[in-house]
């Protein structure tokens, strides 16, 4: 009968500890990713996917040398400051098809030197600072977002470059003039300038506000005037009604008060 061949016992040593070496050698294998979250590389870039992972947040130990971040068709509700400040060699950010309402000032901090892509379509935007996105040279991807369009989003969209083909998504859910309401917002820049439309608006109601101010001081002048000036009256009808030397002492004492 054939003896079977003897393993020596550092060798399956070693092949048990194998992979336990392997991830220590590979971070990025080791950690412990978000369930639906994994990295990969496609066309000689590093990418990280967390596409429809049900996140609520942006995932923290993202590898920091990822170039293409992927966190489309999640819950996403907020995106809050230094949110990507590891990622100092990202290209692309896909935020697409989430529930962003609001995007804290400073949450694109370290991604202005090479960010070339940043897509928040298909999110719950209403109203956004122009600073939000400050010294941002990504083409922005805004469509098919709430709008509120006035004065803040026409200079938003003045200081980012739009994505190709992304400008018809742009639409005026609400406005602060009804007319506008259901077009295509780039067409309505075209059209009105919004800031100034605002400024005059502002103009309009200081002036309407000055005005009732004025109204009311010019009113109670009136008043305070005329009101004294029948006190006057009583009280000359009161003293004419007194014996003659009271009358012209109390004549005398009018003259040097109102004197």
């Amino acid at each position: 009968m054939a003896t079977a061949a003897r393993i020596p016992l550092c060798s399956v040593t070693a092949w048990l500890l194998l992979p336990g070496l392997l991830l220590a050698s590979h971070p990025r294998w080791a950690a412990a990713f978000p369930q639906g979250c994994y990295p990969s590389e496609e066309e000689g870039l590093k990418t990280f996917r967390c596409s429809s992972a049900r996140l609520t947040e942006v995932p923290r130990d993202i590898p920091n040398d990822t170039n293409k971040l992927y966190l489309d068709s999640n819950r996403i509700p907020f995106l809050p400051r230094d949110a990507f400040r590891d990622l100092p060699l990202l290209l692309e950010l896909d935020l697409s098809h989430n529930a962003i309402t609001s995007i804290e000032s400073g949450a694109f901090l370290g991604l202005a030197e090479h960010l070339r892509s940043l897509d928040l379509s298909s999110n719950n935007l209403v109203s956004v600072s122009k600073d939000t996105f400050s010294n941002l040279k990504a083409k922005v991807n805004l469509s098919n977002n709430p709008w509120l369009c006035d004065c803040r989003l026409q200079e938003l969209i003045r200081t980012l470059e739009l994505a190709p083909g992304s400008s018809g998504g742009l639409v005026c859910n609400s406005s602060v003039q009804e007319e506008h309401v259901g077009k295509a917002f780039l067409q309505v820049m075209a059209d009105t300038d919004l800031c100034n439309a605002y400024k005059k608006t502002t103009d309009v109601a200081m002036l309407v506000t000055m005005f009732g101010w004025f109204t009311m001081v010019i009113s109670y002048l009136v008043y305070y005037v005329r009101q004294n000036q029948e006190d006057a009256r009583r009280h000359l009808e009161y003293l004419k009604s007194l014996p003659s030397k009271q009358r012209r002492s109390e004549e005398s004492s009018t003259i040097s008060t109102v004197v």
